[in-house]
């Protein structure tokens, strides 16, 4: 990215699929936490980011090489995303090969996450955090949005970078137990889930489709009130994977 100015190797690394465009300092800090090569972060006061940094990850204090972090100007900030983050930075970091079967061939009986379709990147992102928080295997997203967009690594709070995630346009054969989530499955409990299981989510309009629950092992519902019609998406997963961390 050489020979580019800071606003055009910004642009050009929200299309590059070989990059990750980090949105604000939470998503600095977990992609630091597991392990991302940050490329450069810009910042309009370092010393702002000092101070996060030594209040919210002392741990990560000397892990931003200073050859890695422009100064810039406030005008120069506010071109760099389409929402600048309120915390002042924005770096660029080099993305994971993941492939699909990553997340399906993972050992130990953490379930896995597949994601039918996902339409808005944000949801998406939340999704990946709250699959991070619980331990997952990983996420794939089948078909709709990818998982590492800009917006989906803000969503996540970057995230990404502790479990696999990957896209893909159709699920391969897995040995992973295939358990979709409809309104038509028997009601979640508990440690009711078999180990190893890939939970399959589908939109909160279509959910997952005929052809995706002939396809499945077995359907689980989530018990809800009356005239409640569905969950959003991360919230969905959230409930799911933490009946499974319930279990025994």
């Amino acid at each position: 990215m050489t020979g580019r100015t800071t606003e055009e190797r910004f642009h050009h690394a929200r299309r590059d699929p070989g990059l990750a465009v980090l949105e604000g300092f939470h998503a600095l800090k977990h992609a630091l936490r597991f392990g991302a090569e940050v490329l450069e972060a810009a910042v309009v006061e370092p010393e702002a980011l000092s101070r996060l940094v030594a209040s919210l990850a002392p741990d990560l204090e000397g892990r931003l090489p200073d050859a890695a972090l422009e100064v810039v100007l406030p005008q120069t900030f506010a071109r760099l995303a389409p929402r600048p983050p309120a915390t002042g930075v924005i770096a660029i970091a080099r993305r994971p090969v993941t492939l699909p079967a990553a997340v399906l061939t993972a050992p130990g009986p953490a379930p896995a996450v597949a994601l039918v379709a996902p339409r808005h990147a944000g949801n998406l992102g939340a999704t990946v955090r709250v699959a991070a928080a619980a331990g997952a295997a990983g996420v794939l997203a089948i078909g709709g949005r990818d998982p590492w967009e800009p917006e989906a690594i803000r969503g996540a709070a970057g995230l990404q970078y502790a479990i696999p995630v990957a896209r893909l346009d159709a699920l391969p054969a897995t040995d992973r137990p295939l358990v979709a989530v409809d309104p038509g499955g028997r009601p979640l409990a508990a440690g009711g889930l078999p180990p190893r299981a890939l939970l399959a989510f589908g939109t909160e309009r279509h959910g997952l489709g005929e052809p995706f629950l002939a396809r499945a092992d077995e359907r689980v519902a989530i018990p809800m009130r009356e005239g409640v019609s569905s969950l959003n998406l991360a919230t969905a997963v959230a409930v799911v994977l933490y009946a499974w961390r319930l279990g025994p």
